[in-house]
């Protein structure tokens, strides 16, 4: 080979490297100043990242405000992969699938499955990683693992108040209670955030664009105390053992304003796991279950006869013995009498004596004294699931309905329907619309919504609810059907209530519901309760059943808001 053509050949190679070099520069220029904007936008997208801001979802408290919080969020982490960088390395797979098999306790061959996909730049390891074991995980340092914050609701007190506080479902939304009611408010305005990533996914922080803070969700204030309410469950608890019932529901209300103190049911659940309880045992059994009232219901009738003028306290009625026989159908009084006074009937709660007053008072007036007192329709508490009850039109009364509606037959109620007859009567014939929201406070403080009391309309006057007062006193006095329901230094009205259960062609022989509602002080009514206990056995009365409870609720109650027997202290 001669020297001529060594030379040429060296030439002819740095020529094409040169060339090379050239062509590599002006792509790398075209495509970093070149005009077409549409090539060097998409392989920016390739790296460019939007991302939604978690808002933090608003805290629930009592009526005590910050000091009485009962559902916060809490912040924890989603475990994540990138498969695709996983599938890359074949140690990496092994090693980041076996250390998180045995982390979170998963099956190592169905982890394996999931993160060998190429095709997949995410997968979810984990949801909901409270922070202190996410980081332990990140600590050892896994190839592929990545995490996000998010934030999961948080009832610090297990069941406790579970059916008016309700739960957030996985997807973060208000399922029950106030967690759906006011959801709205809750849960805030999530922010937006654009970014770019590196090759492995990480976030250039230095590359950051536009960033839209997230808005948190306000908090709600109850009326709800936790004191009375804490109260309230334990009396439930206890008597739920005690006669091995079915379910049991009370219910404390500020008699003025209609504001409710406590609501409780039986059995509860933890909204933390709500997902391990069954549907019925999530009821809020005060305000979505129905049921035949029995005695309680009584109050209705005689208030309207009193209202009406067609009988007095001290009128006389013949209770026939026990047994008096009506449109073919015989009733019968729990106990037998003969003669008594109107308040001697009531107190000892007469079948007969109130059926005999119900046809004078007649079926349209019965009915809509009924209505007038909220029987038959949704009395609009700020909750979810109350139901209306059952109230027939009159057309479709049979004969013998008559005498057996006032008596808490063939017609159903709520327990807070129940209790709203009662404080419309201690709260001299003013039928108050019941609440359990006290106020709505935005992050920064702004007051959004607060609640007031609403009349929902006079079923009777004044001075009928002040002999209905004198009435129901009487109940709890020697010789009445409430004696267990007095509370030491304070004069207690209210009345009992024993039904059988309906069942498919009638009654049932053995299941039965005992209840008891009132009110005190008697002169000067402040708070009203209500306890109702399903199917207790053996013993099965309200007077034996339910009326210790309300006495243990009333009294701690009371004590606890330092009313004094003649005097009204507290504000609401």
């Amino acid at each position: 080979m001669n020297e001529r053509g060594t030379k040429a050949r060296i030439l002819v190679a740095a020529l094409a490297l040169l060339m090379a070099v050239s062509g590599l520069g002006a792509r790398l220029a075209y495509l970093h100043i070149g005009v077409d904007d549409a090539v060097r936008d998409r392989t920016d997208a390739t790296r460019r990242i939007e991302r939604q801001l978690l808002a933090g979802r608003g805290r629930i408290l009592d009526r005590n405000g910050s000091g009485g919080i009962l559902a916060i969020n809490l912040a924890v982490k989603d475990v994540c992969a990138d498969p695709a960088l996983l599938a890359a390395n074949p140690e990496d797979l092994q090693l980041t699938t076996a250390a998180l098999a045995d982390f979170f306790d998963l099956p190592a061959d169905e982890l394996a499955v999931r993160l060998n996909r190429p095709d997949r730049r995410f997968a979810y390891i984990a949801r909901y990683v409270h922070r202190e074991q996410a980081d332990k995980l990140a600590a050892m340092d896994l190839p592929g693992v990545f995490f996000r914050d998010t934030t999961v609701r948080y009832y610090p007190h297990g069941d406790f108040m579970s059916h008016i506080l309700g739960f957030v479902n996985r997807e973060g939304v208000g399922s029950a209670g106030i967690e759906q009611q006011f959801d709205s408010f809750l849960r805030g305005s999530p922010g937006f955030m654009e970014g770019s990533v590196n090759a492995f996914r990480q976030e250039l922080y230095t590359k950051r664009g536009r960033v839209v803070p997230a808005l948190d969700g306000a908090s709600i204030e109850l009326t709800i105390d936790q004191y009375i309410q804490d109260m309230v469950e334990k009396a439930l608890d206890t008597v739920m053992e005690e006669y091995g019932a079915q379910g049991a529901w009370a219910i404390v209300q500020h008699v003025a304003s209609g504001a409710v103190l406590a609501m409780a049911n039986r059995p509860a659940y933890d909204p933390n796991v709500f997902f391990r309880s069954a549907e019925d045992t999530r009821l809020n059994r005060a305000i979505g279950y129905v049921y035949e009232p029995g005695s309680t219901f009584k109050c209705v009738l005689f208030a309207a006869a009193l209202n009406e003028g067609i009988i007095t306290p001290e009128d006389v009625y013949d209770c026939e013995n026990g047994a008096w026989s009506y449109a073919n159908r015989v009733l019968r009084d729990y106990s037998p009498h003969g003669k008594l006074t109107v308040r001697e009937g009531f107190q000892k709660s007469s079948n007969i004596m109130t059926a005999k007053i119900a046809l004078q008072l007649g079926d349209r007036r019965q009915h809509d004294y009924l209505t007038a007192f909220g029987i038959g329709r949704p009395l609009g508490i700020d909750l979810p699931g109350e139901e209306a009850g059952i109230l027939h039109p009159v057309n479709r009364w049979s004969q013998v309905c008559a005498t057996r509606i006032p008596i808490g037959q063939g017609v159903a109620v709520t327990g807070l329907q129940m209790i709203s007859v009662v404080s419309a009567i201690a709260n001299e014939g003013r039928l108050m619309r019941p609440y359990v929201v006290r106020r709505v406070t935005a992050e920064d403080g702004t007051l959004l919504f607060e609640n007031s009391p609403q009349e929902l309309g006079r079923p009777i006057r004044p001075d009928t609810a002040g002999i209905m007062v004198d009435l129901m006193r009487a109940v709890t006095a020697p010789g009445g059907t409430g004696t267990r329901a007095l509370v030491d230094g304070y004069n207690v009205a209210g009345k009992t209530g024993t039904a059988q259960k309906a069942v498919a062609g009638g009654y049932s022989a053995t299941g039965y519901i005992a209840s008891f509602a009132g009110f005190l002080p008697a002169e000067n009514p402040q708070i009203s309760v209500i306890v109702v206990v399903d199917e207790p056995q053996p013993v099965r009365t309200g007077g034996r059943v339910a009326a210790p409870v309300f006495s243990e609720i009333a009294s701690g109650a009371i004590q606890y808001l330092n009313i004094a027997p003649l005097q009204s202290v507290a504000r609401w």
